[in-house]
């Protein structure tokens, strides 16, 4: 009976429903690559204004991504017991008080530490919004589904950008992030009325009034109403509650996605951190520097729709290595081409294309490598120690720049992880691969 609901999601058509909860979760997504960016892009101001040399600026930029490194290691495993509502919910109330928060920081340690406390919403929510759009879209539609949730990164970037150099022009930087925190404000409503709860988590977790909030949602997708709560379906790899994913059943997945993800989130985090620096530091006004974030974040959009698009008919982990190396040339390219603007920006929208279609591949691997009792757990599990290179890259990146490294030098260094990240890739085992 329960693999017969889950059939309906997975064969049938998406209603306006299914529809409506990717693109709030592409909402949320895009959040947070305006959270993210926000710190990027005003960090050229905040340098300038408190005489922050490049290490410990580089320690600022990490700090955000420590605290997404601990809310999804920590707080994201929640959503495998309470829901993923509840998580995501929770998460976006943490951005929004960080967010304002800092927009009123004064001095380096104060902004690290609540740069710290809102990475901690962004960690704890993207698992289950990863979650969402996996178990509500359709088969055929997938991989684009994810996609289009992961495009929303690069848009809230891209729009973030072209708004952040209004703000800081006649705000100030601090307006940046006054300007995040009334966004993600305006999302906590939007996100209550319209985000579905997980089906899987229903069916599998059978939590108070789970028949009726099942059948709630059953309707809104237009299906007939159940009787009686359904079974868990079994995936052939079981798990018996949310420690399971520490089994040796899911070692050795587990240990091939982790050490990809880690290993791409150096050079990730490196390019979308200090981009806006690098070109600034090349003697670019601080707008033209945020321009080329925008540039980069813009045209990952499209990277992201047409993986989205052709994934089902290449293959998931043979286009996301092939992504993964055309993301290493890019990135060596973008520090070899000197100071030529009209080269970075072809460069940089190279590397902004086929990092987010790298990016909506991983994250389409991950939502299909866990059963539905470990989905949030391994998937935050996996996130969480994977970002630790999205901590380490941009204060390596800082550290490179302070010794005197050379661009081409450092951007290739920290560009070549992404060679070993494609082998890795191309080995993780996913549910629906045949004995």
């Amino acid at each position: 009976m329960s693999e017969d609901v889950r059939a309906l999601v997975r064969d049938g058509a998406m209603t306006r429903f299914q529809i409506v909860a990717v693109l709030v979760c592409m909402a949320i997504n895009a959040l947070d690559g305006f959270d993210v960016l926000s710190i990027a892009f005003t960090g050229p101001q905040i340098a300038k204004e408190w005489l922050l040399p490049p290490v410990e600026l580089g320690l600022l930029f990490s700090a955000g991504l420590a605290g997404m490194m601990v809310g999804s290691l920590v707080l994201s495993p929640f959503a495998d017991i309470l829901g993923r509502r509840i998580v995501v919910l929770g998460g976006l109330t943490i951005i929004t008080a960080g967010m304002v928060l800092c927009g009123f920081a004064h001095g380096l340690s104060e902004l690290a530490l609540l740069r710290v406390f809102t990475g901690l919403g962004i960690g704890a929510l993207f698992s289950s919004v990863n979650t969402i759009v996996t178990e509500y879209a359709s088969d055929r539609r997938k991989s684009l589904a994810i996609s289009i949730m992961a495009v929303g990164y690069p848009i809230g970037a891209t729009v973030g950008g072209t708004i952040a150099v209004f703000l800081i022009a006649y705000h100030g930087w601090r307006s940046v992030f006054l300007f995040g925190g009334a966004l993600s404000a305006l999302l906590i409503p939007l996100a209550f009325v319209t985000l579905p709860e997980s089906l899987e988590f229903l069916l599998a977790r059978k939590p108070r009034n789970a028949l009726a909030r099942l059948n709630l949602l059953l309707g809104r997708m237009r299906h007939p109403a159940l009787d009686v709560l359904p079974e868990p379906a079994k995936t052939g790899v079981e798990a018996q509650s949310t420690f399971s994913v520490f089994d040796r059943a899911f070692f050795s997945r587990t240990l091939l996605i982790v050490c990809a993800y880690f290993l791409t989130m150096l050079p990730f985090y490196f390019m979308l951190n200090w981009t806006p620096k690098v070109l600034v530091d090349q003697g670019l006004s601080v707008s033209t520097g945020i321009s080329g974030a925008v540039v980069m974040n813009g045209v990952g959009i499209l990277g992201g729709l047409l993986f989205g698009a052709i994934a089902n008919l290449v293959g998931l982990r043979q286009l996301t290595s092939l992504c993964m190396v055309l993301f290493f040339a890019a990135i060596a390219g973008f520090g070899a081409v000197g100071t030529n603007l009209t080269l970075l920006l072809i460069l940089a929208a190279a590397v902004g294309f086929f990092m987010i279609a790298m990016i909506s591949g991983l994250y389409a691997i991950i939502g299909a490598m866990y059963p539905v009792r470990v989905r949030n757990t391994g998937t935050g599990l996996v996130l969480g120690i994977g970002r630790l290179g999205a901590v380490i890259g941009p204060y390596l990146g800082g550290v490179m720049i302070a010794a005197g490294w050379s661009r081409p030098l450092y951007c290739a260094v920290l560009a070549a992880p992404l060679l070993l990240s494609a082998l890795f890739i191309r080995r993780v085992p996913l549910l629906t691969d045949k004995p």
